[in-house]
């Protein structure tokens, strides 16, 4: 786990201002039709860049749509990164997903899927094999609020407190499933309180507090790791843009509301500690940003260069021995009539 010295807070800042020019640029790139779709997580930064260092190399990450950045965090490259938003030659899965929908093995990161809640399952089954083995892994899951009303969200979370799974769910309330607000998920007044059901260790915490986060998701990681089972954790946040770049959010909130929840912003509240401490100023911030800047574009310039995924990728990661037909299909599909 990362130190929160100066230095320690400081690191985090940059992973934070990484993820907002990242997005603010995707965004851009959506617009002009160089990548058909792109959800930025604005506003949202503080979980995934305190959870990417709070889990061990070795622990395993179940993404929704907003956590895949933690990729960076845990080291993958931005430009093997980036060319899965373009899905071509140099993406590890292919081009087989669709953007915003990163994973990497390299990085104990799974690929998800848009169905909402189904990683749930998935990452109470790996925590499962790993008590089974006598693993030191944790598994985190990770969803927001609209995916509590999902079936496979009470089957995890009453199968991972039943075994005592190693298992950390962080759940990101941003206040909307897209334009469903989040009064209208539930009766009960926290998300929290839909893991207390099962008898499973909850807690609301602020998840615009990058710090705060750090050293709750830690606690909960140990605690699992340790063989005490799992915990439900709610982070309190919001999503300051639109849901996707498919999403119009001025149909269903307010400015006032966006305004309101601006003045929370996660990477400004910690730019503001770390000025009071005399670690930041203008300078360095601008110097900050001007690195991370010439980082996305030396990677953009080469993830977007690279050419598609070949044709004969088509038949990978299928079968482990392909059966007779999908043989006929390739044979076809290569074939020089």
């Amino acid at each position: 786990m990362i130190e929160l010295t100066l230095s320690g807070q400081l690191e985090l800042y940059r992973a934070l201002r990484r993820i907002r020019i990242l997005d603010e640029r995707m965004q851009a790139l959506q617009r002009q039709g160089r990548i058909g779709f792109y959800g930025t997580c604005t506003g949202q930064e503080a979980v995934p860049v305190a959870l990417g260092f709070a889990l061990r190399p070795s622990d395993w990450v179940f993404p929704a749509l907003r956590e895949s950045s933690l990729m960076l965090v845990r080291g993958f490259p931005l430009e093997t990164y980036l060319a899965q938003v373009f899905g071509n030659e140099r993406d590890v899965l292919k081009g087989r997903q669709m953007p915003s929908h990163m994973s990497g093995r390299a990085v104990n990161v799974v690929s998800w899927s848009s169905c909402i809640g189904t990683q749930l399952t998935h990452a109470v089954g790996a925590a499962w094999a790993a008590k089974m083995r006598g693993d030191a892994m944790v598994s985190a899951a990770c969803l927001g609020d609209g995916a509590t009303s999902s079936a496979d969200f009470h089957a995890a979370l009453n199968f991972a407190q039943v075994f005592r799974v190693p298992c950390v769910f962080v759940c990101q309330n941003n206040q909307w499933a897209i334009s469903t607000p989040a009064s209208r998920q539930s009766n009960t007044r926290t998300f929290a309180e839909r893991a207390q059901a099962y008898a499973m260790p909850a807690e609301r915490v602020d998840g615009n507090d990058v710090c705060g986060l750090l050293m709750t998701f830690s606690s909960a990681i140990e605690r699992a790791r340790q063989g005490q089972g799992p915990t439900f954790i709610e982070c309190v946040t919001y999503r300051l843009g639109p849901h996707s770049t498919s999403d119009d959010p001025t149909l269903y909130r307010t400015e006032a509301e966006v305004a309101e929840w601006r003045m929370r912003d996660p990477i400004a509240r910690l730019a503001r500690e770390l000025e009071a401490s005399g670690a930041l100023d203008p300078v360095l911030a601008q110097a900050i940003d001007q690195a991370l800047q010439a980082e996305l574009e030396a990677a953009l310039t080469c993830a977007e260069a690279a050419p598609p995924p070949p044709r004969s990728s088509l038949f990978d990661d299928v079968y482990a021995a392909l059966p007779a037909h999908l043989l006929e299909q390739r044979r076809e599909l290569f074939s020089t009539r």
